[in-house]
């Protein structure tokens, strides 16, 4: 049985490397850490799909070309059922974790994340597991400055990372990564007490 790993963000040009795209440039990481680097075009799903593999088990790897609030859409030609979901792994952005870090869960709510908001709707289940990346600024004691309203948080997410996040996030790629090859090959609960710790 494969798995479906699902980088979350918003197409086009204009949103390439901007805080709301953590989730699919994380993805682009990893496929790249397995020597993957073609990605097609699926018009069927309305996203850029290839595979990849871990130790025997296979992976879909997917970047919807949906715009956030519909990346559910996305997901119904791979996960066919509430038990398939699963097997899904959905990376993102969280404005609730300072930059530089990252937080598995899985069965929980959105937290507001418009893109977990649309994939558990059209889904119709919260049972499946989430890579959540830190994109907020914080104090230098780790002190949380989240964005506060909801323009400010719109500009926030949908502004280019600066050089210095960019590296910030490399280094969280690389445990998203491990979180992923871990999930797949030893399970959820053995990947959350090793990464969340």
């Amino acid at each position: 049985m494969s798995w479906v790993i699902v980088g979350l963000g918003n197409p086009g040009e204009e949103y390439t490397q901007t805080r709301h795209n953590t989730g699919r440039m994380a993805l682009e990481f990893f496929a790249k850490q397995c020597g993957v680097s073609a990605w097609k075009e699926d018009k069927k799903s309305n996203s850029l799909t290839t595979g990849a593999s871990v130790g025997k088990n296979m992976l879909a790897l997917v970047l919807p070309n949906t715009f956030m609030n519909k990346s559910g859409a996305a997901l119904i030609k791979f996960v066919k059922s509430v038990k398939a979901a699963e097997r899904l792994v959905v990376v993102y952005d969280d404005l609730d974790l300072p930059l530089g870090t990252m937080k598995l869960s899985f069965d929980r709510g959105s937290g507001g994340h418009k893109g977990i908001e649309s994939i558990a709707r059209t889904l119709k289940t919260k049972r499946f597991v989430r890579i959540r990346i830190g994109v907020s600024p914080a104090t230098a004691t780790g002190k949380l400055k989240k964005p506060v309203g909801e323009k400010e948080v719109v500009d926030f997410i949908l502004t280019r990372c600066k050089a210095h996040e960019l590296d910030e996030l490399k280094k969280v790629f690389k445990k998203a990564s491990l979180a992923i090859e871990t999930i797949v090959s030893e399970g959820r609960e053995i990947a959350m007490n090793r990464f969340n710790s």
